[in-house]
């Protein structure tokens, strides 16, 4: 819910059903195209067939989830397995990275992919009770926390995420 920006173009239309997205889309082409709400290598495929030969780059937002957990060795680097286990939502990042892979290998799809940790605003709390969480500091009662408090976890803010996001978006490398 947040407002949209002076001068874009709004495209209505429903991602999930290709004959709407292909008469949103009409006969556009894009510089790039940023997909933060794909979680399945299905819904990656969707795209795939969609943007191919209209866009110049696809950027697809992963997650830093998919990074080896229990990780082998810290830091986590870009070389750092792909491979977590623990969570169904980790599992499909990576087969949609792969699926990705495998795209620009063979049919040369612009796509790069962008592993974000836990992102955050003034909206959106980077803890996981949100508001309630909140409460519970003020109160002076306990905090519930992932794991056993002891993982080491990354958050960003929104506007440090976009100093390094903007800089891809159209960038050949």
């Amino acid at each position: 819910h947040r407002p949209v920006p002076e001068g874009a173009k709004v495209l209505h239309g429903d991602i999930r059903d290709a004959s709407s997205a292909r008469a949103a889309l009409g006969d556009h082409h894009f510089d790039a195209v940023v997909n933060w709400i794909a979680f399945t290598p299905e819904q990656v495929q969707a795209d795939i067939d969609l943007f191919r030969g209209r866009t110049g780059q696809y950027v697809f937002i992963s997650s830093a989830s998919a990074y080896q957990t229990p990780p082998a060795a810290l830091p986590i680097t870009e070389s750092t397995p792909l491979r977590n286990p623990e969570w169904l939502y980790s599992r499909n990042k990576i087969a949609c990275e792969d699926l990705l892979t495998r795209a620009y290998r063979e049919d040369g799809f612009p796509a790069t992919i962008v592993r974000p940790s836990h992102t955050y605003d003034h909206t959106l709390l980077p803890i996981s009770g949100g508001w309630t969480t909140v409460a519970r500091m003020r109160q002076g009662k306990k905090v519930f926390v992932h794991g056993d408090g002891t993982s080491l976890w990354v958050m960003t803010h929104n506007s440090d995420f976009a100093k390094g996001f903007v800089g891809l978006l159209g960038n050949p490398h």
